[in-house]
């Protein structure tokens, strides 16, 4: 069975930076594709980034030029390095896994996630 175990969330001041971590086990891992998503309070969860199994990435406009995402096929591990954070960055982010190479935002075509974890960013 699939699981995801989201780590490195925190709380950071605007400008700041955090790398967020999600641990994969349960399945072939490189052949999937990879997301992160995040939700903030009273707001639907939002596609923010993805990476397929031979690392094409793909970015929401939003955090394009400011977040990096990356996987390590050999430590079934995903990543997001977050530079430059703002307030509206804040919210609890999450992994997600879908079998296949296509790239999706609607949270409906994954079919596995992690339990999140948080990101804050305050002054």
């Amino acid at each position: 069975q699939v699981q995801l175990v989201e780590s490195g969330g925190g709380s950071v001041q605007p400008g700041g930076s955090l790398r967020l971590s999600c641990a994969a086990s349960g399945y072939t891992y490189s052949l999937y594709y990879m997301a992160w998503f995040r939700q903030a309070p009273g707001k639907e969860r939002e596609w923010v980034t993805g990476v397929s199994g031979g690392g094409r990435t793909y970015y929401a406009d939003s955090v394009k030029g400011r977040f990096t995402v990356s996987r390590d096929n050999a430590k079934n591990t995903l990543y997001l390095q977050m530079n430059s954070l703002k307030p509206e960055d804040t919210g609890m982010y999450y992994c997600a896994a879908r079998y296949g190479v296509l790239s999706y935002t609607q949270p409906s075509r994954y079919n596995d996630w992690g339990q999140g974890t948080q990101v804050t960013v305050s002054s």
